[in-house]
């Protein structure tokens, strides 16, 4: 979602080449790229790059005109602090909240590690909106790749019925506002594969 996100938001060309991730030949398709076993994956001409965060990097060096990164060092540098937390922790919400956006479940129960990573989230989005709010609505004020990197997580509070405070609560509002995320999440309801295992 990450990428494809970013790279709507920027009115950027591309084309998708979906990859069922449950299905007997999901191993062999995404061997095919010579590019680990994970996807996303960007091909642009002779060049492959694969893991969100890479990707996002390389989109933004190569498209300097949209913003990757604040300008600011200060702000650049907690962007990216943020972004790499995002894309490294958080293990419990990823593994007990698992991405839905087709689903709306309002008495999930939350274990005590989540409500922490949850509590982290919030205190993140609160920060970045009181820092930065008089630049834009965004974490860092214009729309940047750390709010890319929270996108999905954001998804999962829709799905889960995970309320925040705050600007918390405000910031979730403007992503799923965002045209790239509502383009997204309608091109999720028009999916006709289903993850059992994500069907909690």
């Amino acid at each position: 979602m990450r990428p494809w996100v970013w790279m709507r938001h920027h009115h950027l060309d591309f084309d998708e080449q979906v990859i069922s991730l449950d299905g007997v030949q999901t191993g062999k398709r995404i061997a095919e790229f010579d590019c680990g076993s994970t996807v996303p994956i960007l091909l642009d001409g002779d060049i492959k790059i694969w893991d969100s965060m890479a990707i996002l990097e390389y989109l933004a060096e190569r498209h300097p005109g949209c913003c990757g990164w604040p300008e600011n060092a200060l702000a650049r540098a907690h962007a990216r602090s943020v972004s790499a937390e995002m894309h490294s922790g958080f293990s419990g919400i990823r593994t007990t909240m698992p991405m839905n956006c087709r689903r709306r479940l309002d008495d999930f129960p939350v274990s005590p590690e989540v409500q922490r990573e949850i509590f982290r989230i919030n205190a993140i989005f609160n920060d970045c909106r009181q820092r930065y709010h008089h630049e834009g609505s965004w974490l860092f004020g214009e729309y940047s790749i750390a709010d890319s990197m929270f996108a999905p997580v954001v998804m999962r509070f829709n799905t889960y019925a995970v309320n925040l405070d705050g600007e918390g609560a405000d910031y979730m509002e403007t992503v799923n506002s965002q045209s790239a995320v509502l383009d997204w999440i309608a091109d999720s309801r028009n999916e006709t594969e289903v993850l059992e295992h994500n069907e909690i």
